[in-house]
């Protein structure tokens, strides 16, 4: 895999991560939404450091993919629970950058 294709799908998964924090704060029952907030938060600062990591040529970047891999896997897991659109967009979002990560480090 392509460094640039994976530091793609970093970045989208980070605005989809951060659009969704924005939507579930507007719901009506914010506390229901909190670990999808949390989750998005967390796979939304993995991915940008992922992303940043590759374009240095880091040497520790590898690694942050694998780590970022998951935690993608685990927001997405998180939005599928939620029948909102930005959710489900997430998730897809989250699932995209799991697998070009996986790649990545592989």
């Amino acid at each position: 895999m392509q460094p640039m294709t994976c530091i793609q799908s970093c970045l989208a998964c980070a605005t989809a991560c951060d659009f969704c924090i924005a939507q579930d704060l507007k719901e009506t029952d914010v506390n229901m939404m909190a670990e999808c907030i949390r989750r998005c938060q967390e796979c939304s600062d993995l991915c940008i450091l992922c992303a940043r990591f590759m374009q240095r040529d880091s040497e520790f970047a590898m690694r942050i993919c694998e780590i970022c891999a998951d935690a993608c896997e685990k927001c997405a897991a998180e939005c599928s629970k939620h029948s909102y659109d930005h959710c489900k967009k997430c998730a897809a979002a989250c699932l995209e950058c799991a697998e070009a990560c996986r790649k990545m480090a592989a």
